[in-house]
């Protein structure tokens, strides 16, 4: 396959993700701010999801206040911004528009008519109507494109590429939304809280929960009250859990290999030790030496590997 069109795959497949968690991301921070709390308290947790999405500066230069109102314009609607809803949902049909004979029908409609439907909801005022319609909406697409992807295309090269694309987006943006809630409550858990600190997290590990579809997930598996060490576990470590760090990486090394070259050997590598990792790890491992700093390590490593990924297969080779 030429490298330029493996890129298009790739990187129209980490949009829509990026869109879908962008999405999970706004959501679970506006179910918390309205929760009973202090308005710094609210604050913090919006200047926290810029912090970790890395947009702090870009979005100072922009708007005077961080308040709900203009965080959510800045990352929903705002095209300026790389980031945005609206700039990851353009570039994703931009994206399958340049490589439209490689998709099939079904898959490039479902890709311009998300963003041509995006564009009506944002001049109707959805976002300001109701911005958690909006974002289940967002994530509905996302679900729409890749079950037309897995139930039209061919499972080739342009497949995996696709696949590569999602779970590497995932997995990255799955550590960016378990980061989201220590920034919010400005601490880090180290596995032991008071009754009070437990009885504050459960309204955020819930919202954690059905951010990702896991609350009915984690009532199955531990058959409990909400304890934050068992979030944790199941978000990182269970494979079983499709947003999960381990499901991400283990669908990662499994398209890598299908795609594999000669110069791919060390990015192969690299993919199978993060996933090893998490595969053999234990929860209460984690937490001793801290969960944020296991999860910046993660996106590093993650960031690392999308690296080696472009680098071994798209980027097209200089003449």
């Amino acid at each position: 396959m030429l490298s330029r069109t493996a890129d298009h795959l790739f990187w129209m497949a980490r949009y829509m993700e990026r869109a879908e968690n962008t999405a999970r991301m706004l959501d679970v921070n506006y179910q918390t701010a309205l929760l009973p709390q202090s308005a710094g308290v609210a604050e913090l947790g919006w200047k926290g999801l810029l912090s970790i999405s890395e947009l702090t500066s870009d979005f100072s230069e922009r708007y005077d206040e961080v308040s709900a109102r203009n965080v959510m314009d800045y990352m929903v609607r705002d095209e300026s911004n790389a980031s945005s809803i609206a700039a990851c949902l353009r570039a994703a049909r931009e994206n399958a528009r340049a490589v439209r004979g490689t998709l099939t029908t079904e898959v490039w409609e479902t890709q311009n008519q998300t963003w041509l439907e995006f564009k009506r909801l944002m001049d109707g005022g959805r976002l300001r109507r109701d911005p958690a319609q909006l974002f289940e909406w967002v994530k509905f697409r996302s679900h729409l494109s890749r079950g037309v992807t897995l139930g039209t295309m061919l499972q080739d090269e342009a497949f995996h590429f696709l696949r590569i694309g999602t779970f590497l987006e995932r997995a990255d943006n799955t550590a960016r939304l378990l980061d989201v809630k220590f920034h919010a409550v400005q601490s880090e858990f180290f596995g032991a809280a008071s009754r009070k600190d437990l009885e504050y997290d459960f309204y955020h590990w819930s919202a954690i929960l059905r951010s990702v579809s896991g609350f009915e997930v984690y009532r199955k598996v531990y058959r409990n009250v909400i304890q934050p060490e068992k979030v944790a576990e199941l978000l990182i470590l269970r494979a079983d859990m499709p947003r999960s760090l381990a499901a991400c990486m283990n669908e990662v090394v499994q398209n890598l290999g299908c795609v594999s070259n000669e110069q791919s050997h060390e990015t192969l590598r690299r993919a199978g030790r993060l996933r090893a990792d998490l595969q053999y790890g234990r929860i209460d491992e984690i937490l001793s030496t801290g969960l944020h700093a296991f999860l910046t390590q993660f996106l590093d490593r993650v960031g690392e590997l999308g690296l080696g990924i472009s680098r071994d297969f798209l980027v097209p080779a200089q003449s």
